[in-house]
């Protein structure tokens, strides 16, 4: 039911659908739009234009209690087929990014569509989807790093006076 797209696949294999569109999703626009490179400038033929709405998002306390609502974010959404490709062999390119982004949306789905061909898949991974999942996995250490920077360690007066009940006295 819950996936953990933070773990990558072995390296053996390209990722499965839902990796890339996490990848995709989770991409600076910055780095989205070059590693596209011309087919961020095709005009697609859309199935939906991007459209912006909110959507509820739900949490575990610990990770592992009961599923609650947390609240809600704003989401982007679209689907498209890219133009000059006959119908009936257009893959159909799906996005969600968090935000209002509508040209990350767009890009996103872009890749998406491009990356259902078996014939550019590996060409893809290589310019597009290493980079930035790469990208990523630095972003993903500064922030641990940065949260590792502000723990506090809290000590209780048991642990200080060296009793394991908290209980004795120190003799002078």
């Amino acid at each position: 039911m819950f996936h953990a797209f933070d773990n990558h696949p072995p390296a053996d294999r390209p990722p499965a659908r839902a990796q890339w569109m996490a990848t995709l999703a989770r991409a600076p626009l910055s780095l989205l739009e070059p590693a596209l490179g011309e087919h961020a400038t095709c005009a697609p033929q859309w199935l939906r234009a991007p459209e912006t709405g909110l959507m509820m998002v739900q949490g575990r306390a610990g990770g592992t209690g009961e599923r609650f609502n947390l609240g809600e974010v704003t989401v982007t959404r679209c689907a498209l087929r890219l133009s000059g490709v006959a119908h009936e062999d257009a893959a159909v390119g799906v996005a969600y990014v968090l935000g209002r982004s509508h040209r990350h949306a767009q890009l996103a789905a872009v890749a998406d569509a491009l990356l259902q061909d078996p014939a550019r898949q590996d060409a893809l991974d290589a310019q597009l989807l290493a980079p930035l999942r790469q990208h990523l996995a630095r972003e993903r250490v500064q922030r641990q790093a940065r949260a590792q920077g502000s723990k506090v360690e809290f000590f209780t007066v048991a642990r200080e006076a060296g009793g394991a009940d908290g209980d004795e006295e120190e003799s002078e």
